[in-house]
């Protein structure tokens, strides 16, 4: 089974950190991250990802969100701010479901 690929932006280096750990704890999911803007569009380009979390300190959340539609239109990209490792794994699975259901009714 492809591990799901999850692009994770926020300019907190240890929220960051903390993410990934969450997120790549699960044996089913891969997270990459990136503390900027650019680098998550660098990232992107070189990388296929099944979702996008954005976090805090991001400045441009919409244009961010618009250059990755631009790039992939199916993305779906999440605001995430904290809340528990119960919360984000909430967010993932509806992000995913969401995906997936965009996916269907192409």
């Amino acid at each position: 089974m492809k591990k799901v690929q999850i692009l994770t932006v926020s300019a907190h280096e240890e929220i960051l950190k903390t993410v990934l750990r969450l997120i790549n704890a699960n044996q089913d999911w891969n997270a990459m991250g990136a503390k900027s803007e650019a680098e998550a569009i660098g990232l992107f380009k070189q990388n296929t990802f099944d979702l996008v979390l954005i976090g805090a300190g991001i400045i441009d959340e919409l244009e961010l969100k618009q250059e990755l539609k631009l790039l992939q239109p199916d993305i779906v990209c999440i605001d995430h701010y904290g809340g528990g490792s119960g919360l984000l794994r909430s967010e993932i699975i509806q992000g995913l479901e969401r995906k997936n259901s965009k996916n269907i009714n192409n």
